[in-house]
């Protein structure tokens, strides 16, 4: 995160640029895209579709199928572990677009291993999900000869980010190495790891530049072409299309109730980000929700007091389970990457928590 001289964060200032994009141009430059790409003797798919299930997977194909009339092959790289409602919408997202769906079920026990290393090396154990999810569309796309992938948001636009102002409307290898969530790891990190080989790591392997020539790829964000509102989007894939979302215990009361649904554990992500920088997902949403004009400063900060950096404890086990940690190491590596500098600490230093053995944040608006 990056502040300008006024002290406007670069999230504020991509607002800023979005609003000075001339949209129907880009809508035409979309178009021309699609025309040019689009496999017109009906031999082969028109594009490929990276989804999750999501409100944004939903969206993106309702957009190439029901808008443009494109034929998608639809690519998901597995969550980890995947929740019942989350393959609930992905399967909805297939039946109710009438789309061909590859479910990418990855190895487990090297997932699992890339898991627990990114999470002590780096503090997120969703690195390698960061990375499948860039890599499998695209490979499933070079060796399908499809030459257009299309994503959803792009999220250097919506949330800000390094050189915000310079937004990609692609998405290419240095894109996913700058602004992928690879915390500076690279999968060429992992090989020799705890026993893992090249040949175990090979759908997290960007294809070759000599690969995605043979097939020239172009890989878009829909987001740089169709001005981007989740709270709209969500709603018409809720009301005409069988999204569904968490209606027993939503999230952020009704603020974050259609946000990862497909994997609980993504929390424990989110949490570290807490501890890293001070905000959490909690944060980004509502920061959304300010930037949209659909709720006050004011609203925003009494929900951020309320909801930022609690730990749930339910997900808490889930995530000690699967990844095989037990409570002392996940707090011993929690405290390793906790930025101390913006929690309440004793007079030796060590960071205090409260009944809930919550962290004391120094700095809540």
């Amino acid at each position: 995160m990056a502040f300008d001289k006024h002290g406007v964060c670069d999230a504020c200032l991509s607002v800023n640029t979005k609003e000075k994009i001339d949209w129907d141009s880009r809508k035409k430059e979309f178009e021309n895209i699609v025309d040019r790409l689009r496999n017109k003797s009906g031999s082969n798919y028109d594009c490929v579709i990276p989804v999750s299930g999501g409100k944004d997977s939903h969206y993106q194909t309702y957009i190439c199928k029901v808008k443009y009339g494109l034929n998608p092959l639809l690519v998901s790289f597995e969550p980890t572990p995947l929740s019942q409602l989350g393959e609930k919408n992905l399967l909805n997202i297939s039946h109710a677009f009438g789309c061909d769906l590859i479910h990418f079920r990855k190895n487990p026990k090297v997932y699992i291993k890339l898991a627990r290393i990114a999470f002590e090396r780096v503090g997120d154990h969703l690195w390698p999900n960061h990375v499948g999810i860039f890599t499998t569309p695209i490979r499933v796309a070079i060796n399908f000869h499809i030459p257009l992938v299309i994503w959803g948001e792009n999220s250097q636009l919506e949330y800000g980010g390094p050189n915000a102002g310079r937004v990609s409307r692609t998405l290419n290898r240095h894109w996913l190495e700058e602004f992928g969530g690879l915390l500076g790891n690279r999968i060429e990190d992992m090989i020799g790891v705890d026993g893992l080989s090249k040949k175990d790591l090979l759908p997290y392997i960007y294809p070759s530049d000599e690969e995605l020539s043979q097939t020239k790829i172009t890989s878009i964000f829909l987001g740089s072409y169709f001005k981007w509102n989740s709270g709209s989007q969500t709603k018409l894939m809720m009301d005409k299309y069988g999204f569904s979302v968490k209606k027993d215990k939503p999230s952020i009361e009704s603020h974050l109730y259609c946000k990862s649904l497909d994997d609980e554990t993504v929390f424990i992500h989110d949490y570290f980000k807490f501890l890293k920088y001070g905000f959490d997902r909690v944060n980004d949403q509502l920061c959304v929700e300010i930037r949209n004009k659909k709720m006050s400063r004011e609203t925003a900060a009494k929900l951020i007091r309320k909801y930022t950096g609690k730990m749930d404890p339910t997900i808490l086990n889930l995530f000690l389970k699967h990844y095989e940690f037990s409570k002392t190491e996940f707090y011993r590596i929690a405290d390793s990457f906790t930025n101390k500098s913006l929690f309440e600490t004793d007079k030796l230093g060590k960071l205090v928590r409260d009944g809930n053995y919550d962290l004391i944040p120094r700095y809540l608006p």
